[in-house]
């Protein structure tokens, strides 16, 4: 019984591996999900779709495999969305997306009852996260919001009906708590003040526990569903994000991460929890490695400007690889235009009406130096996540910036943003995402590892590094000043100020 099984509900679908004790992927399986978008700003899903994808996936990795029993099964998933479940431990909502808008209204509410509050306890700003969507069914909703025991997140809501969980049961790890709006992060602990202020029964938030506490087994009836036998235990598992991290070996202070994906995401990994109520800048979860901390902000889109610009501004049948090249054989140089890429807002900190744009354009630039520009802007953008953190942190650590997502394929972005950050970039291997950080949970969890660092050395492989070139320090240094004068010019534009 040396296997383990990882699940992943993330946005685009259900993904399950399971992998053997020494980190080797013996078989994946993915579903894809089934948003509901009946409206403008409205995204659910059905809870019972991402439990029975969840049992389709883990039986499919089963039969693939032919590993037909396993130490531990864990799940991760969305971290800002919420599932309301009744006192029988079934999902009385749906589940109200990290996509859907519709609690903005309560965003302003908290905002103007306390946000700075908000901020310093759980360690992120009221956003479109759990304490406003909460507050939406408490006042838009109340008869709904009268029927729920407790609210939850998708990761918790599989993992309570794999075990056959009554409501008074219901989890969350303590890898979501900076989205709760209600939780004493550092504490691990509900914060009545913060309840007691926006109006909310304590009663109907879960208990908080580790990510590696075994919540309970399958029963006889899941364990058939997903082909493994009844008694399985169930490690709670983590967020997507947190799981991610985990699966690139983040498990130590100084090791920072970047998500080269649809979105662009920089965190790096410290020891004491750290509020940005100075900028505003960054959110600080809870690392799923006891006594870390994740200070993180991210672009939204900025792996998704590049389709844009392939596919609106390059060649017709043009390539990254062939985008990239061009890239590379730009020279950094005085005069080069700079590019802001929040061409759908910005996120860290919120600047809804910010848009993105090339500026400093000239005749003589080509294509290669505006697909150059966008990949510069994203170091840049780092650069400024950075500094946030060191203003915060000032014995903070940057060791190295390890890469996972489909941008880390691209040698001219990892070597831009060595050059920019000044710290080495170093790709992963073996990158099983969120679903193999789950799996290392469920490992720990099982007691076949001592600890998560250890785990994370057995099965994080790492790949090609990219030092920082030195004698460029000074150019980026100058392009970072440059870069957050255009981002206040551009943010005040768009206040129309």
């Amino acid at each position: 019984m040396t296997n383990l099984v990882g699940v992943d509900i993330g946005t685009q679908g259900v993904k399950a591996a399971i992998f053997s004790a020494d980190g080797v992927c013996r078989a994946e399986a993915f579903e894809p999900s089934r948003p509901h978008r009946p409206s403008p700003g409205v995204v659910e899903e059905d809870p019972e779709f991402q439990l029975a994808s969840t049992c389709r996936v883990v039986r499919e990795c089963v039969a693939r495999s032919g590993a037909s029993e396993v130490a531990a099964i864990a799940v991760s998933g969305q971290m800002a969305g919420i599932i309301g479940i009744g006192e029988d431990g079934r999902a009385v909502t749906p589940y109200d997306s990290w996509l859907d808008t519709r609690c903005g209204g309560q965003i302003t509410r908290m905002q103007g009852k306390g946000s700075e509050a908000v901020l310093r306890v759980t360690g992120n700003a009221p956003s479109f996260n759990h304490g406003p969507k909460i507050l939406w069914w408490k006042n838009v909703r109340p008869d709904d919001y009268e029927r729920v025991a407790k609210f939850v997140q998708p990761g918790g809501y599989v993992g309570m009906r794999l075990c056959g969980l009554r409501g008074e049961a219901a989890f969350i790890d303590t890898s979501y708590l900076h989205f709760s709006g209600f939780a004493d992060n550092r504490a691990k602990r509900w914060d009545g003040g913060l309840c007691e202020r926006f109006d909310v029964d304590p009663a109907k938030l879960p208990q908080i526990v580790e990510s590696t506490e075994t919540v309970g087994e399958l029963t006889a009836k899941m364990a058939a569903a997903c082909g493994l036998p009844a008694g399985t235990p169930v490690v709670a598992g983590c967020g997507d994000t947190a799981a991610s991290f985990l699966s690139c070996g983040a498990t130590a202070p100084g090791i920072c991460v970047d998500v080269a994906g649809t979105a662009s995401v920089f965190a790096a990994t410290t020891g004491a929890f750290a509020p940005d109520t100075q900028s505003g800048t960054l959110g600080c979860g809870q690392a799923a490695t006891p006594g870390l901390w994740h200070p993180y902000a991210y672009i939204n889109g900025g792996g998704m400007n590049l389709e844009w610009f392939r596919r609106e501004f390059a060649s017709e049948g043009a390539t990254f690889d062939e985008l990239n090249a061009l890239a590379a054989a730009v020279t950094p140089r005085e005069g080069l235009p700079m590019f802001l890429p929040h061409l759908g807002g910005r996120n860290s900190p919120a600047v809804p009406a910010l848009r993105g744009a090339w500026v400093g354009l000239a005749w003589d630039h080509t294509r290669g130096e505006l697909f150059c520009a966008m990949l510069e802007s994203v170091a840049l953008e780092y650069a400024i996540y950075q500094r946030a953190v060191r203003q915060l942190l000032p014995g903070a650590t940057f060791t190295e910036l390890r890469i996972t997502g489909g941008g880390e394929k691209s040698t001219v972005w990892n070597q831009i943003k060595a050059d920019v950050l000044q710290i080495p970039i170093v790709q992963i291997q073996n990158g099983g995402g969120a679903p193999m950080g789950a799996a290392m949970l469920a490992g720990a969890g099982a007691g076949l590892f001592a600890s998560l660092p250890e785990v994370a050395e057995k099965w994080v492989t790492l790949g090609q590094r990219f030092e920082p070139d030195a004698s460029r320090a000074e150019y980026y240094a100058g392009r970072i000043a440059q870069y957050q004068a255009l981002l206040e010019a551009l943010t005040n534009w768009s206040a129309g100020s």
